[in-house]
């Protein structure tokens, strides 16, 4: 983030600092771990699911770990896998790329402000021809500086973006699609990732920061997927089975405690059953910990030509 805003945010009155601070900043998540480390080394995306995998309360589908739970609470930016460092939203991410993308050595992936660390870095550089990003390499370790409004790489030179929980800080939404698309390869694949707190986009209704003073200019909802389409993509919004459930059941609440970031049944109104995918039954996301459902969602957007 640049440094003006960067200055903008720490002069900022407590009552907005308490919003800048996180806009999931009652998850309460612990530290991971100092140094991430994968004991078992990097195990390739197309490893089968093992029956110890497969049984386990929880599985890490990012590193392979398996054990009895997460660490912290069962949030998006909660339930920390204790190997790898990865929270909910990481493993759902990476669940929807790879039970999605047609996986082949070489596939040429982008990954923008990557969360992880150098081990995740790493082992997706044995798995892919992998590059990372940033818009200026203040926040996030990446090999490359980017502007997704201005993205300095030739057309169709990507074939996948991972883009988790970067579009929301991007002013110009429209140029940045534009730009996406460009660099994607015919068929390629982006799979993004917002915040979706409510059903409709909107700009927040006061200056917004997120955890590393990174202003927000957008809070989208589900209203993303055919403006997605209207950029040159197919485009689904991929969900684990119980928040898919409701929406084509026509609930108007979730049944149950909700996290008070999240307006829950304005994104039941603001969902459209038809542009829903789901990508995890109740064992599968409740095994890689994409828990509770209404926190979780993926958009895929498939360049059309």
């Amino acid at each position: 983030m640049p440094a003006v805003l960067r200055r903008l945010a720490r002069a900022l009155p407590d009552p907005v600092r308490r919003r800048v601070a996180t806009t999931f900043g009652r998850a309460q998540a612990p530290s991971p771990p100092a140094e991430p480390r994968w004991a078992d080394g990097a195990p390739s995306p197309w490893a089968p699911v093992t029956t110890a995998e497969a049984t386990a309360a929880a599985w890490c589908n990012i590193c392979r770990w398996t054990g009895t739970g997460f660490d912290g609470p069962a949030h998006c930016e909660g339930a920390l896998c204790p190997r790898c460092g990865s929270i909910a939203r990481d493993r759902f991410l990476f669940w929807c790329f790879t039970r999605r993308t047609p996986l082949r050595r070489g596939l040429r992936v982008l990954e923008t402000s990557p969360r992880l660390g150098a081990e995740y870095r790493r082992a997706m550089g044995t798995w892919f021809d992998y590059r990372s990003s940033d818009y200026d390499g203040r926040a996030h370790t990446a090999s490359l500086r980017l502007d997704l409004q201005s993205i300095d790489l030739p057309d169709a030179s990507i074939d996948v973006l991972l883009t988790p929980h970067v579009l929301e800080h991007v002013p110009d939404t429209d140029r940045a699609l534009e730009e996406i698309c460009r660099v994607l390869a015919p068929k390629g694949r982006m799979y993004l990732q917002v915040p979706v707190l409510q059903g409709r986009t909107a700009r927040p209704e006061s200056p917004e920061f997120h955890g590393d003073e990174t202003p927000v200019f957008w809070r989208f909802g589900y209203d993303l997927t055919p403006r997605l389409r209207g950029h040159g993509f197919t485009a689904t919004a991929l969900v684990p089975a119980a928040w898919a459930d409701l929406v084509r059941g026509g609930a108007e609440r979730w049944d149950g405690e909700t996290s008070p970031e999240f307006d829950v049944a304005s994104m039941l109104a603001g969902s459209i059953a038809e542009d829903l995918t789901v990508v995890a039954d109740e064992q599968d996301a409740t095994r890689i910990g994409a828990q509770p459902a209404y926190m979780h969602i993926t958009w895929e957007a498939v360049k059309i030509t």
